[in-house]
């Protein structure tokens, strides 16, 4: 009798400990409540576009009449199309096409069972598909740019292809294990429980960390990469982004610090608006 209790008892502790798992990180949905030409002034295309089983990804096209270059952007964990357009007017106002989309279970896309880096790197395949077979005149180059989360899926992304011609990445972490271990931390979770938790998310996304962590992914890309990191960011350290460039000292990888700015100082980083537009040009962009 004792031993059915404690049976009953242990699984539903376990059963517990994993629903915690999943709610402690699912990713919360914020919807747009505005768009391009209320918020910019910039006439745009709303999209919505095709992926595996029937779902779909919400996009904004903001086409440049004679342009053939797209910068294709994504958000960050909990983020949206429309918390990226101020960073997306910056390089519209340049003269290249933007493409602005929400991933699975974010903005107004479609839900999924979970939110991961590697489904934010698939849906980020389906887009820069869509938008080759879709505008062709429009995908003649093509470069992608991501903040967080968002920043190591591009990088994932542009690890596995060969045509992309550029990368900006903003506030990417060094590698998922690091950031999950200071997550974790936060909360005094012991060290063995840690490393069940870290076990358990990597079984549940079907992926080994290590294979999606910018350390690595960054030396298996050719085109030129900008890491931007806020030397302020007290959610991903400034470490992180001085690991992945001491890890792969490769001279298409280059570093922007950027002073007093923390993980979402999308203000700091439009001081630097001219550095990323100079790193496009210089990395074959029409702009």
């Amino acid at each position: 009798m004792y031993y059915f209790i404690f049976s009953v008892l242990a699984i539903i502790i376990v059963g517990l400990f994993f629903i915690a798992i999943h709610l402690g990180f699912r990713a919360p949905i914020n919807k747009e409540t505005g768009n391009p030409k209320d918020l910019l002034g910039v006439n745009y295309h709303q999209l919505h576009i095709p992926i595996n089983a029937g779902k779909q990804l919400f996009a904004w096209l903001l086409p440049v009449s004679d342009s053939n270059e797209t910068l294709i952007i994504l958000h960050g964990w909990g983020s949206n199309a429309e918390m990226m357009l101020p960073l997306a007017a910056l390089f519209y106002k340049a003269g290249i096409n933007i493409v602005l989309f929400d991933a699975r279970s974010h903005g107004s896309s479609d839900p999924d069972t979970f939110s991961s880096l590697p489904r934010f790197a698939e849906d980020l395949g389906n887009v820069i598909d869509w938008l080759k077979q879709h505008h062709p005149d429009r995908a003649k180059k093509i470069a992608l740019s991501g903040h967080s989360v968002g920043a190591g899926a591009v990088l994932f992304e542009a690890s596995k292809r060969q045509d992309i011609a550029a990368v900006i990445s903003i506030s990417a972490f060094a590698h998922p294990e690091w950031m999950m271990q200071r997550y974790l931390k936060r909360f005094y979770v012991p060290a063995l429980v840690r490393q069940l938790v870290m076990r358990y998310v990597e079984w549940v996304i079907g992926h080994r960390f290590a294979t999606f962590a910018p350390l690595s992914t960054v030396c298996k890309i050719n085109c030129p990469i900008l890491i931007v990191h806020g030397k302020e960011d007290t959610t991903i350290p400034i470490e992180d982004a001085r690991a992945i460039i001491a890890n792969c000292p490769e001279p298409h990888l280059s570093l922007l610090e950027i002073e007093n700015a923390n993980h979402d100082s999308v203000d700091k980083i439009e001081q630097h608006c001219e550095k990323l537009i100079h790193f496009l040009r210089v990395s074959g962009f029409n702009i």
